[in-house]
């Protein structure tokens, strides 16, 4: 990867930090920082998340920031959640590499690097027919719509190019959008969360969650059939599974820090069917008990 001379001193307005040495947004500090981390979208859910803990060391709110460290079953970690998009992700994701490869003291990157886990626990709707309400889904591959990733040195390394392609000749995608970008998940974490009981997709991160997810309310639609191609693409056999709105981002985010990251998903809406659950909440509790059990 690209990464800045190790040398460089990081100007105060390129990495904000507060003046008890937190963050800028997430308002942690490096002490508060676990090398396990749980991502979660809704900052009520970092609650529910931590009430499996044995003890908590900290709780901290900025914002949609919300983040508890502390340790289960003699494993010692934290969760935080991230709020809605791909941009809070690279927010989320930036903060927390400074804390673990930035000497705030000197504002230079550390000469040895750490490594997090991080495993996202979000919420989904599914693309195909053979995928429920209440399933679990690996973004094994995360597609990204919103571009983050493109302003970054080095996105071709860590992006599957090929797939890249294909889709944008499938569905004929505009020029005046964003170039997707795809990354893989961590094979690692994959193998490490994903058992018999989740699928593992092919997952779209969408920029927003109405028009860039084929949902039409008051507004038309640029391409009104986006969703039937998005549906209909195969790459090597295997269709694009289900909508959400951070793996890529977080994904890509991570291979290029040097980081470890996947997606694991609760469908909640069957997008073919019309379907929806807003009762979700019992299958995501099952999901994060499996998740901190295999983490």
């Amino acid at each position: 990867m690209h990464f800045m001379a190790d040398d460089r001193i990081i100007p105060a307005s390129e990495l904000i930090i507060n003046e008890d040495g937190s963050v800028f947004h997430i308002h942690l500090t490096p002490e508060q920082l676990r090398d396990n981390i749980i991502f979660v979208g809704d900052p009520g859910r970092v609650d529910m998340v931590a009430s499996y803990f044995d003890s908590i060391d900290y709780n901290v709110s900025s914002r949609e920031f919300h983040a508890i460290g502390g340790t289960y079953k003699g494993k010692t970690m934290m969760v935080i959640s991230h709020g809605i998009g791909p941009d809070n992700i690279e927010i989320v994701v930036t903060e927390l590499d400074a804390l673990a490869n930035i000497d705030f003291k000197t504002r230079k990157i550390k000469q040895e690097h750490r490594t997090l886990n991080i495993v996202r626990i979000g919420t989904s709707g599914s693309l195909q027919e053979d995928l429920h309400i209440g399933d679990f889904v690996i973004a094994e591959k995360g597609m990204g719509f919103d571009g983050i990733l493109n302003f970054y040195a080095d996105r071709d390394k860590v992006c599957d190019l090929e797939f890249e392609r294909e889709f944008c000749k499938h569905t004929e995608w505009k020029e005046t959008w964003a170039a997707p970008y795809t990354v893989n998940a961590d094979a690692e974490l994959v193998e490490r969360i994903g058992r018999d009981d989740m699928v593992r997709g092919f997952t779209i991160a969408a920029v927003g969650f109405y028009a860039p997810q084929g949902r039409m309310v008051r507004l038309k639609l640029a391409d009104p059939n986006l969703n039937e191609k998005i549906e209909s693409f195969r790459f090597n056999g295997r269709p694009i599974t289900n909508f959400e709105m951070e793996s890529a981002c977080l994904q890509g985010m991570a291979k290029l820090l040097g980081h470890r990251a996947m997606t694991v998903c609760c469908i909640i809406a069957e997008r073919r069917l019309n379907n929806a659950n807003t009762d979700y909440k019992p299958k995501v509790r099952h999901l994060i008990e499996t998740v901190l059990e295999r983490f």
